[in-house]
Formats: structure tokens, C-alpha cells, sequence
């Protein structure tokens, strides 16, 4: 099957969930931590330019779900700035394959691009987000 680099949030329940379907459909991961990764402004709009800006953000984050930051009031400019020096409010999984990237975990737009029907088959299941026990993996302090 397909080779697939995975940034994740280290300790995050949704990520390990969706590591976990992807090995069982057969796919070898890279795993790299989304938040200690040393990004850079192209590194990281090689994933994120296809987007919209909202669509770069991850909802869960204690910042955007407190509305203490709205990411359709961003700019691109100011939401890649926020994105570098948070790497939290990145929208994650961020994946990348020798066919290209995606951001997030759409069981559909998974299953296309690895072209792996068993993914396909998680349409309708709660694929992205923290499954943590209280207070979500969010809250929680990671390196």
C-alpha cells in the first residue's frame, strides 16, 4: 500500500484513531509531532494553500473554541503568522504521500487519495477531533 508521513499531535486520541485505520488498511506510517516540527511559512502552505483560511485551523483548539480567536476574521498572511508560532491551532492530521498532501481526516477525501476503499468505510464515524477523556486532549499540555 502507500507510505504515508502523518503529523500528529503526540498523546492526541483522534490521531491515534486515525493512525490506527490506516494501518489497518494496510498503509505504513511516518508519525513526526505536528507541534515540534520545525515548520517554515512554504513547508507549511504546501499543505494548507489549497484551503480556505478557516479550513487551516483546528476547531478544538482552546483559543478558537473559547472565541477568543475566529479564524474566518483572519487573513492569509496573519493566520499563516498565528499557524508558525502555534502550531496547536494547526488543523491536523496534516499527511503527505509521494502523491501529494491533505490536511484533516475526510474519510472520502482519505480513501480517494490513498485509493483505499476500507477507509471509505469510516464515512459517517467521527474521524477527526480529540477522543480523550475530560477536558479533551486540547487542554492538556504537549511538547
Amino acid at each position: 500500500m502507500t507510505h504515508v508521513v502523518f503529523y500528529e499531535k503526540p498523546g492526541c486520541g483522534g490521531n491515534a484513531r486515525q493512525k490506527a485505520w490506516l494501518e489497518a488498511a494496510g498503509h505504513s506510517l511516518d508519525v513526526r509531532s505536528l507541534l515540534s516540527w520545525p515548520w517554515a511559512a512554504d513547508s507549511l502552505l504546501a499543505f494548507l494553500d489549497p484551503l480556505p483560511v478557516a479550513e487551516w485551523f483546528n476547531r478544538a483548539a482552546p483559543r478558537i473554541k473559547s472565541g477568543e480567536l475566529v479564524p474566518e476574521t483572519l487573513d492569509r498572511d496573519g493566520a499563516l503568522a498565528l499557524l508558525l508560532a502555534e502550531p496547536l491551532l494547526i488543523r491536523r492530521p496534516l499527511m503527505e504521500t509521494s502523491a501529494g498532501r491533505v490536511v484533516g481526516f475526510d474519510p472520502a477525501t482519505v480513501a480517494a487519495w490513498l485509493d483505499s476503499p476500507a477507509l471509505a468505510e469510516l464515512d459517517g464515524r467521527r474521524t477527526e477531533g480529540c477522543a480523550a477523556m475530560s477536558g479533551g486532549c486540547e487542554s492538556r499540555q504537549s511538547s
